[in-house]
């Protein structure tokens, strides 16, 4: 059930709002701010939080700016004995208050302004989970999209993915959901794109000029396509940025280097190098000692991070199943033809339900060999 907490200096009225308001609300009272964000982070998310305007750490509008930080969702409201308009002005712009109420405020009153923040509350949360689902399955819906018409560029997103997970634990990245669905997406821009090509470019063989313009037009064409979906303007960015180099050079053009290059963009270009080196027969060692070499191109920190995870597929095993064997989430170990020489799936996708669906129809109709090589975790 949503909980409401009241802020304020005065204990006796925090006792009086406990009093009158626990038949109906889930209550919370805290004696001043320090104590209130100290709750907040032990006891949050609260659905409503009520504050006091004058209290002597830290008054109102300082607490609510703050508790926004640590509770963004929660709806706020202030409670104050000052009836001065600049409070209130001050108040809606720096702790985006929901309502402002002078004291005394009735018991009435401040019950229906409750419960409106009540609701407040349960439309943002509903929009945002809304808003998330609906994130999810564009996703979804572009990844299999690519899995289908380029499954050479997808496999290659796939691999890219698992590298830049890995190297994001090692670095301790927080919240890694924006980098993780931009090495997903970050080849969504190879639908336009020959497959033959990006066999030729993931294998790291050299391109002619011809074929390089094309290979460098991707990412933009990505970002331009992903900048439109809600929330996904950061992915979008990181996407463009993929072929910039740390020293400013490379893919776009303009004056961008080091770290004004967006973390993911980083892990990106060093993900997608290392990829392409070891699909051209390198050995992971000999691929990480290249990048060395190349330094002026790259994170440093990124490359460091990267060798410390070398061993990589040392937590995985290959086996042998059969297509109705597959489960989610077990990774294709090499390509996968139909009997017509076509590339069904590329080496290094994650088994979806859709891919998986695809695979038992394939094989059930001799279209491709029952059998399949796939690599799974050396705890399954």
């Amino acid at each position: 059930m949503e909980k409401i907490l009241f802020v304020d200096d005065d204990q006796n009225l925090l006792d009086s709002y406990c009093r009158s308001l626990r038949k109906n609300l889930v209550i919370d009272i805290a004696l001043g701010g320090t104590t209130a964000l100290e709750l907040i982070n032990k006891r949050g998310p609260y659905a409503v939080i009520v504050s006091d305007y004058a209290m002597p750490e830290m008054n109102g509008i300082q607490f609510l700016s703050q508790a926004k930080e640590l509770s963004p969702d929660s709806v706020r409201i202030m409670l104050t004995g000052n009836a001065d308009q600049q409070i209130a002005i001050d108040a809606v712009n720096e702790g985006n208050i929901f309502r402002f109420l002078n004291k005394p405020c009735g018991h009435e009153l401040l019950l229906k302004v409750l419960l409106a923040g009540l609701q407040q509350y349960r439309l943002i949360i509903a929009e945002r989970e809304l808003l998330e689902k609906t994130l999810r399955g564009s996703i979804k819906v572009l990844s299999d999209i690519l899995a289908i018409i380029n499954p050479e560029a997808f496999g290659m997103a796939s691999r890219i993915r698992r590298y830049v997970l890995e190297i994001s634990k090692q670095l301790g990245i927080p919240d890694i959901w924006k980098i993780e669905t931009a090495a997903m997406l970050s080849q969504i821009g190879c639908v336009v794109v020959a497959e033959d090509l990006i066999k030729k470019y993931a294998s790291g063989v050299p391109l002619i000029a011809r074929e390089q313009e094309i290979i460098d037009r991707h990412p933009a064409l990505a970002a331009e396509l992903l900048v439109s979906i809600p929330r996904m303007q950061d992915i979008a960015e990181i996407i463009e940025y993929q072929s910039k180099h740390y020293d400013g050079t490379g893919i776009p053009v303009d004056s961008r280097k080091g770290e004004d290059i967006p973390l993911g963009a980083r892990l990106l270009k060093v993900a997608i190098d290392y990829d392409r080196l070891i699909s051209s027969g390198k050995s992971e060692k000999n691929a990480v000692n290249i990048l060395k070499d190349r330094r002026h191109l790259y994170d440093i920190k990124i490359i460091e991070s990267l060798e410390k995870i070398l061993g990589i597929e040392s937590k995985f095993i290959t086996k042998n199943v059969s297509v109705n064997e597959l489960i989610e989430h077990m990774i294709v170990a090499e390509n996968i033809y139909t009997r017509n020489n076509m590339l069904l799936i590329a080496r290094g996708q994650e088994i979806s339900r859709s891919i998986m669906e695809r695979l038992r129809y394939y094989g059930n109709t001799g279209k491709i060999d029952q059998q399949v090589n796939v690599i799974i975790p050396t705890n399954r």
